[in-house]
């Protein structure tokens, strides 16, 4: 079952957005749906770290305290894969909602057809990211692991070691080069080889300072000399084509 949240501090467009999502998922009966409401970002997020994230966030910009694009930046470096599509009456913060990977942003008011074409081609992302996974062989015996929850793959020694969302996996050792090992993860446009010992998976980077890598999380991963320069283009034109659907409407 997929859950859905909407945040919004004005009660009534917060019920107009709800009755919309409800209605969506009424309207699509062999997708099985749950919507909750939200009325400040303190409230959703409370309800993040209790229950975990959710699979679709519809989130309103302009909120007092924390706004929707600071929560946009906390759900990401909390790991939460979960597509965001903004709601908004301004386009001052368009740039802002590329910088936290958003799916879509919206201008309200926002037509039943328009958003519903949006959860649409959402909902697809979301189930192609849940369904794609790769099988490690572990000393512990195989890992099955969302490549979703992957930020980076390194070679350490003769093993191939994944830094995931909720930990590191380290694999047995490989006879083949680093390459051919990570050929799993290089399938999936998501991710990319960064010289010859590392492979970065895009949606987990949020940005590029001169040799290093910024992960959703905090973390900083310094690159190849040789590498960095050509990361920087990739990433950069992923968000822009295949990582996002961004846009206004």
């Amino acid at each position: 079952m997929l859950r859905f949240a909407v945040c919004d501090d004005n009660e009534k467009e917060l019920k107009q957005a709800l009755a919309l999502l409800e209605d969506y998922l009424l309207s699509r009966p062999g997708l099985a749906g749950r919507a909750e409401a939200f009325s400040s970002c303190a409230a959703l997020l409370e309800r993040v770290h209790t229950a975990g994230g959710f699979d679709l966030y519809l989130l309103d910009i302009l909120m007092p305290g924390q706004n929707g694009i600071e929560t946009g930046r906390r759900l990401r470096a909390l790991g939460d894969g979960g597509e965001i599509v903004y709601l908004t009456n301004s386009n001052d913060f368009a740039a802002d909602s590329y910088e936290v990977g958003a799916f879509f942003y919206l201008l309200k008011p926002v037509s039943r057809e328009r958003l519903f074409e949006v959860l649409d081609r959402a909902v697809q992302r979301q189930r192609e990211r849940q369904g794609s996974a790769v099988v490690v062989s572990t000393a512990q015996g195989p890992r099955r692991i969302l490549l979703e929850h992957i930020r980076y793959a390194e070679r350490v020694g003769r093993r191939v070691r994944y830094y995931c969302t909720d930990g590191t996996v380290d694999s047995q050792s490989i006879r083949l080069p680093f390459r051919e090992a990570a050929a799993p993860l290089l399938a999936d446009r998501r991710f990319y080889l960064c010289g010859a010992s590392f492979v970065l998976n895009f949606q987990h980077v949020a940005g590029v300072q001169g040799q290093s890598a910024l992960f959703d999380n905090g973390q900083a991963l310094t690159l190849p000399r040789s590498a960095a320069a050509d990361f920087k283009m990739a990433w950069g034109n992923w968000w822009l084509g295949e990582g996002t659907a961004w846009q206004t409407s």
